[in-house]
Parts: structure tokens; sequence; C-alpha cells
């Protein structure tokens, strides 16, 4: 299987960029191709809504999304959102790439998913917003979520460790 992995944290060695590596990890013990996207360190731009695309074609903007995202987008068996909650929702890179897939919407349906998160809060708000989302997405792409890992109460890298959540990770990934 292809996977195209988007993270969108811009801490380098956070907590998602663990879950990341693990969920990888485990993708690769089990043959899978996988293909990873850091956003946060990429030259992305939002869309315009000048549908210029068409919802099927190349996009106006010539950045990171257009020439090396979207090409491992449309090859993918599986995209992996990786991001932490930010205010109850994704990153700001990771709603840029996701209002992007307009420009190839019916070639990116039909797809598997799977969203990895993490949130330095555990109140029972943390994670309903952002899997709200990640569902709303899922059903309109008419993609097959294939797993989530949910970490609430993870705010650092040392405290994610401690946990299960990387063992999760890397078990979604062995498992697709």
């Amino acid at each position: 299987m292809k996977i195209a992995v988007i993270t969108g944290s811009p801490h380098k060695d956070g907590t998602t960029a663990l879950l990341a590596d693990r969920f990888i990890e485990g993708a690769q013990s089990a043959g899978h191709k996988v293909y990873r996207f850091n956003a946060a360190f990429e030259d992305i731009h939002p869309c315009l809504g000048c549908d210029r695309c068409g919802m099927d074609g190349d996009c106006i903007q010539n950045d990171a999304i257009q020439n090396t995202l979207m090409p491992q987008l449309l090859q993918a068996d599986l995209i992996a959102l990786v991001t932490p909650v930010y205010f109850f929702a994704m990153t700001a890179q990771i709603k840029t790439i996701v209002d992007r897939f307009y420009s190839r919407t019916g070639r990116l349906h039909g797809k598997k998913s799977v969203l990895l998160t993490a949130a330095g809060s555990d109140t029972d708000l943390t994670m309903r917003a952002i899997a709200s989302h990640y569902d709303t997405l899922v059903r309109y792409m008419e993609w097959d979520d294939s797993g989530r890992v949910l970490a609430p109460g993870c705010p650092t890298r040392d405290v994610i460790e401690k946990t299960d959540y990387p063992n999760q990770a890397y078990n979604l990934g062995a498992n697709l």
C-alpha cells in the first residue's frame, strides 16, 4: 500500500512528530511504501477560491502542495493526517492542505485515511471538535477511516513518551 503522511506541527521533535515516526515505522515494517510531507516546513499557500482547477486540475498556486504533495496524494492508497490540536482543531498547516484537496476532489475520493493527534489538554472537549471535523472530512471525501490515535493530556514529548500512544501509532501502521 502507498501511504502519504502529512504532518502539521511546527515542532520538529514534538508529540505528533513522535506519533508520525512510530506510525511510519509500523507501516514500513508491514511492507508499505510511505511518503512524508512536513507541512510546517514547506512553502504552502491557501486555496484562493478562484476555481481555476475546476475541482480536477492544477492549482494556480505554484507551491509544494501542487508540485510535491499532490502527485503523492493522487497515488496514495491511504492518507494519514498527523496534527497537534490547536484550539480544538487541526493546525493551520493541515487545514491549508485539506482546503487544497478541492483541486482534485474527485480523484482523492475513495481512499483510506487515519488521524493521529495529540493535545496538551485532557478535558472532555479536547478531541471532540477535531474528531468531528475529521469525521466530516472522511464522509465528504468518501474515505474509509482506517483508525485513529487521539492522545489528550500530552503537552510535551517527554509526557507522550510515557504513554501507550506511540505504540498505538506503531500498531495502527503495522496493521493496515
